[in-house]
């Protein structure tokens, strides 16, 4: 297994951290606890040694079942991180409940990494007039957590303020070859790096879509790795970078996790020639966007309907990988009534639109496309 040393903390957290949001689950919807355990079990006798969860993760069970496991193992040689969740905060005693709570669930008298859980630049600043940073500085002191961070869904100029406003122990952001210029981006890890914060990386396979890529594109990595996966490009990326300490991932399946510890218990970073044909690749892919659409919803209401966002997210992200089971069943979950066929062709959306894009033509265009993918 690698390991990345947190030098400022004489600690060493594996690359290869468990993210326990995707736990395999029964029909019913609740965790599969054994199959759980047994992948847990596996990522912590095979060296992964960061387990992260959060308050809210499966609907709340994710923190209790995480404890349960945990107690069998030997948790000094394991780091243990939660999140505090920010939008359910609203004083110090609010925080103070949640807390007392997660160690309950968590059967421990102390956190090793604990977050405020997906910041922004708004709820940051809600925190601070609320004094839970002074709250969760309190705890630090008193011994209940050991590094105190923050998760981070935002843009970076909200990221730079809330990594400068103090001296963080780590951060987490969401961070990828295809989002380098996203939230926080390549900039918010320069960022970090420049004041010695540890990086912890979420979605580094971006939510799987990095996993499952066309068929052209996949060809071309095997070209150039025939026995990798193309999840372990993804990874490799995100791991050639020095500051990050560690990367999350919500392995759901044994298959998973058995491609992610042969990645990281023989880590090799990125090769010169590789990197490039990872940018090459990014490249191509976002060319692939059908519209440019960024999501601002000043198409929206629709008088008809339409979930005209939600259409253009669905048929986009089709257009850059390529999945056609992922998008057909993203395109199921739309109902009829949100649907593009709803459109009216009344225009209001294309004279609020910000990019000026012919949304009564995609429109169609994405309908046609997106029904064709039941056949």
């Amino acid at each position: 297994m690698e390991y990345r040393a947190l030098s400022k903390f004489n600690i060493q957290t594996s690359l290869l951290g468990y993210g326990c949001m995707r736990f395999p689950t029964r029909s019913d919807g609740e965790i599969d606890e054994e199959k759980a355990e047994r992948l847990l079990d596996r990522a912590i006798a095979a060296g992964v040694n960061y387990i992260d969860t959060a308050y809210p993760y499966h609907g709340g069970k994710s923190e209790p079942f995480v404890g349960k496991v945990l107690k069998k193992q030997d948790r000094s040689k394991l780091f243990l991180a939660t999140k505090l969740p920010c939008w359910e905060v609203h004083s110090v005693e609010d925080a103070e409940r949640i807390f007392q709570r997660q160690l309950e669930r968590l059967q421990t008298d102390y956190i090793d990494f604990y977050l405020l859980h997906a910041l922004s630049r708004d709820r940051w600043q809600e925190m601070r007039r609320l004094g839970i940073v002074e709250f969760c500085e309190s705890l630090q002191k008193a011994g209940k957590i050991r590094y105190f961070g923050f998760s981070f869904h935002d843009e970076y100029s909200a990221f730079e303020e809330i990594l400068t406003a103090r001296d963080w122990d780590f951060c987490q952001i969401q961070f990828n070859y295809m989002d380098t210029e996203d939230q926080a981006g390549l900039k918010g890890y320069t960022l970090a790096c420049d004041r010695g914060i540890p990086v912890v990386v979420m979605e580094p396979v971006k939510g799987g879509a990095l996993a499952n890529l066309s068929d052209d594109i996949t060809a071309r990595l095997r070209a150039a790795r025939p026995s990798a996966s193309t999840a372990s490009w993804a990874m490799r990326f995100v791991g050639t970078l020095p500051g990050v300490k560690v990367i999350l991932s919500g392995m759901t399946t044994s298959e998973q996790l058995e491609d992610n510890l042969h990645t990281f218990s023989d880590f090799e970073p990125l090769y010169a020639q590789e990197s490039a044909l990872i940018a090459q690749i990014a490249e191509i892919m976002k060319q692939r966007v059908h519209n440019g659409c960024t999501g601002c919803r000043y198409c929206m209401p629709c008088p008809a309907g339409v979930d005209i966002p939600r259409n253009f997210q669905i048929w986009n992200r089709f257009g850059v990988y390529g999945n056609r089971a992922g998008a057909a069943s993203e395109w199921a979950g739309v109902p009829e009534a949100a649907k593009a066929a709803q459109c009216v062709k009344c225009g209001k959306c294309e004279a609020a639109c910000p990019q000026k894009l012919e949304i009564r033509r995609d429109l169609a265009a994405l309908q046609a496309e997106l029904d064709s993918l039941r056949a």
